[in-house]
């Protein structure tokens, strides 16, 4: 209710803080603090629903995976487009209130984009004429202030890159919430290039081990009678297939020379 409070005009960030920790203090928090901010969120008090929405996305940035997941869920999904259907509170819903609900949508498709529930939620409302368009996510758009990182956190990886963030989240200058904001994407960005990467290199490694372990199993025909027709076509294939991941095996390889385990393998 404090962090939420239509009377006071400015976000209360100390309120907002301690929603969060409690979100991630309470074993129940990532499931009931969605609840609690969708009914926020579709108050007729316009900055009532403005400040819920802040703090929905600030629990967005600090309230980990749990909290995520419950977000993407429609059951959730459906209290924010209620907000902007003119059959439930579109009709009623401020312009303002209806614009940041569609920003903070379209920003998850970007930032989860491995949440198919969210993405067909927004598609929903732009098939159905609610949204016209993709909003532009401004550039200077205020962050609020981060939570304590855990240590494994991408920023504490990179001493430097931390420490210019603190600076610049500490300071008042727009220009330098921007830098900010900038610094912060870059950083998702090659974090999010890095876990695909990763994943490629799996999933060819698993590739390479499959194609491998059948080929031993049709050699070993060679020991005896020799193999039948259809065997030799699919002997061929998998030759074919191991010589063209041959390149591409090297090419991974290369680029893992700072990780043992991974060029191990």
């Amino acid at each position: 209710d404090k962090a939420t409070d239509p009377s006071v005009p400015e976000e209360n960030w100390e309120c907002i803080q301690q929603f969060c920790e409690q979100v991630n203090a309470d074993t129940e928090g990532p499931v009931l603090a969605p609840r609690l901010l969708a009914h926020k969120i579709q108050s007729p008090q316009e900055m009532e629903a403005l400040h819920a929405l802040t703090v929905l996305e600030t629990c967005v940035n600090n309230c980990g995976e749990r909290f995520h997941s419950e977000i993407a869920k429609f059951r959730f999904l459906n209290e924010l487009i209620k907000v902007l259907s003119p059959k439930y509170y579109g009709t009623w819903s401020s312009e303002k209130v209806k614009s940041r609900v569609t920003e903070v949508m379209f920003s998850w498709t970007v930032w989860f984009p491995q949440e198919v529930k969210i993405r067909d939620a927004y598609q929903m409302l732009k098939k159905q004429g609610i949204v016209k368009e993709d909003p532009k996510v401004p550039e200077d758009k205020i962050l609020p202030p981060p939570s304590p990182r855990p240590q494994n956190s991408i920023f504490d990886r990179d001493e430097e890159k931390s420490k210019l963030l603190a600076r610049l989240l500490k300071s008042s200058r727009p220009e330098d919430l921007q830098a900010a904001n900038r610094l912060i994407k870059s950083v998702m960005k090659e974090e999010q290039e890095k876990l695909a990467k990763v994943s490629r290199r799996e999933s060819t490694i698993r590739e390479v081990s499959e194609n491998v372990t059948r080929m031993d199993k049709l050699l070993e025909n060679y020991q005896g009678q020799g193999p039948s027709q259809a065997e030799q076509e699919t002997l061929q294939t998998l030759v074919q297939r191991c010589e063209k991941l041959r390149p591409l095996l090297f090419r991974l390889a290369s680029e893992t020379v700072d990780d043992n385990e991974a060029l191990g393998k």
